[in-house]
């Protein structure tokens, strides 16, 4: 479980940094949850080796996926681009079948256990901001790990692929829920609205090249992807704010 990776609850409106600190997710400690949930598919004992080789091992992956593609890309080709033999490769993992179980894996925990951050949040409307905002930054740390799941799913064995199906479902019936328990309630069906949330934090992970190219900082497409849900979910509350700013900014 990741529950190791999740400290105290986040205060509303955090940043990325702010995340950070209660979510230390990196690239260290992310190999050790690897190393650790499959003790007995991994023959190398030695810790610290085995940690810098399955660094190498996933990060050649997502960039063979990237450059020729998951299906492919051969146990050989990894070989080559990590500097592993296929013998030292065995000790890690036997079929690319496993590569991408584990990939899977990794992120359905991670977005599992997102929501218990926020379950003490009064508000389901400020619940809702707070799991969208947490989605899109742990997207941040984990890309590589998002965008292959997104984009390569479909290599994965039919459990798996179901598993990961599943747990995107989790997430947008979870997000109906909550658009549920706000009042006034919003207009259309809260599946879809759920749905059109997904898809509105993907595309951070799906389409970087587009933001990096325009230089926006995950802060920047956080706050604006949390304004635009609240603008439709509570556009009332949304005025209110607005013109309690606007009159605060008058006074000073």
């Amino acid at each position: 479980m990741f529950t190791a990776f999740f400290g105290l609850p986040l205060s509303t409106q955090f940043t990325f940094e702010q995340f950070k600190q209660v979510t230390p997710l990196s690239g260290d400690n992310i190999w050790g949850y690897i190393l650790d949930r499959h003790a007995q598919r991994i023959g190398v004992k030695r810790r610290k080796p085995a940690l810098e080789n399955l660094e190498k091992i996933f990060g050649a992956t997502f960039r063979l996926a990237n450059d020729v593609g998951f299906r492919a890309m051969s146990l050989r080709d990894l070989c080559r681009e990590t500097g592993l033999s296929m013998g030292g490769l065995y000790g890690y993992i036997a079929t690319k079948d496993q590569l991408a179980e584990i990939i899977e894996d990794v992120v359905r925990h991670a977005i599992e256990e997102l929501p218990l951050l926020f379950a003490d949040v009064a508000s389901p409307l400020e619940r809702l901001e707070n799991l969208i905002r947490a989605s899109i930054y742990l997207s941040e740390i984990l890309q590589p790990w998002f965008y292959f799941v997104f984009m390569d799913s479909r290599v994965l064995h039919v459990e798996q692929r179901s598993m990961a199906k599943n747990s995107e479902l989790q997430v947008q019936t979870l997000m109906a829920g909550i658009i549920d328990q706000i009042v006034p309630r919003p207009a259309g069906d809260s599946t879809l609205l759920a749905a059109h949330c997904l898809a509105l934090f993907q595309d951070w992970y799906v389409k970087r090249w587009k933001y990096r190219a325009a230089k926006v900082h995950v802060d920047d497409f956080a706050d604006s992807t949390v304004r635009l849900v609240r603008s439709y979910l509570a556009p009332a509350r949304t005025f209110i704010e607005t013109e309690e700013a606007s009159n605060v900014a008058h006074k000073i």
